[in-house]
């Protein structure tokens, strides 16, 4: 007897902040928006295998079986991931693959995953975003460990400049250069502030929070848009810029009930015309947005 299951994670737009603690662990700041993945997982109690679609989605099979063993089942099945996350990009596409698969073979069989047990599954298998947890979150990419949760950000909208090329998170993880005490330092005082602007519900400070993580991420690997993209943020008065890190997108971050929104993504759209890339708009999840598969 087969039984499907269904599964949704959400993707990320890059992260608010990201850097090293004065402790020495890494960390990041999540930035979840409306698009994602979803998986279907047909369980099948009498195979052996299991198969993914899209076949390169082999980390997914290492969670799917991982899954299985977590809730007590023997068997195989066929997993399909669908969704509008282009891979290598920074939005958190991999993270929110193995998350979906978690999810949809926990429905097949009638069982659950808490966040922290998901966690677990993913633990070992690559750098992974919080994205097991739909608000704002400071998330040890490396260890795949909670740091704590911030709770709904407010209405944000960002639009979005790709930079061409994909990065690969776990060459990228490898290659980071030292970290000094001084920038530790810093990345403490920005998680402080950032933190305290999303309780507060500080657009303005989130996004002055965000640009300078951008900007301290240029400086350690060259970023060719990122003064194009601040200036265009600037001009059109956005509240700040925000990177993917690990990826190749940067963003200009806009209050989404702000009246002149469309106006601001506009003139947006004309400053980085030039740049000569591609453009996308994304809406950060907000508590308003919740949804029932894929709740924390």
């Amino acid at each position: 007897m087969t039984a499907q299951g269904f599964g949704h994670a959400r993707g990320t737009f890059g992260e608010l902040l990201q850097g090293v603690l004065p402790d020495g662990r890494h960390f990041l700041v999540t930035l979840p928006i409306t698009a994602g993945v979803t998986a279907r997982f047909q369980y099948l109690p009498d195979a052996d295998e299991l198969t993914a679609d899209p076949e390169h989605k082999r980390k997914s099979l290492v969670v799917a079986r991982r899954a299985l063993t977590a809730l007590g089942r023997r068997g195989g099945g066929r997993l399909r991931l669908t969704g509008d996350l282009p891979e290598g990009k920074g939005m958190a596409s991999s993270s929110a693959d193995l998350v979906a698969t978690a999810r949809a073979v926990a429905d097949a069989v009638k069982g659950a995953f808490a966040p922290a047990e998901v966690e677990a599954l993913l633990r070992g298998i690559e750098p992974s975003d919080g994205v097991m947890y739909d608000d704002a979150v400071v998330f040890h990419h490396r260890e795949v460990r909670l740091h704590s949760r911030l709770g709904p950000l407010p209405d944000l909208v960002v639009v979005g400049y790709d930079e061409g090329g994909q990065v690969d998170t776990v060459e990228y993880n490898r290659r980071l250069p030292t970290v000094g005490r001084a920038d530790r330092v810093e990345f403490a005082h920005l998680l402080d502030r950032l933190s305290a602007a999303v309780r507060a519900a500080d657009v303005a400070e989130i996004g002055r929070v965000a640009t300078r993580s951008a900007e301290l991420h240029a400086a350690r690997r060259e970023r060719r848009a990122f003064a194009a993209v601040r200036r265009a943020s600037d001009l059109a008065g956005g509240l700040g810029v925000v990177a993917a890190h690990s990826g190749t997108l940067l963003g200009v971050l806009l209050a989404g009930d702000d009246p002149d929104l469309d106006q601001r993504i506009a003139e947006i759209r004309r400053q980085c015309a030039a740049l000569g890339g591609p453009l996308s708009v994304h809406r950060a999840v907000t508590h308003l947005r919740a949804e029932v598969n894929g709740a924390a």
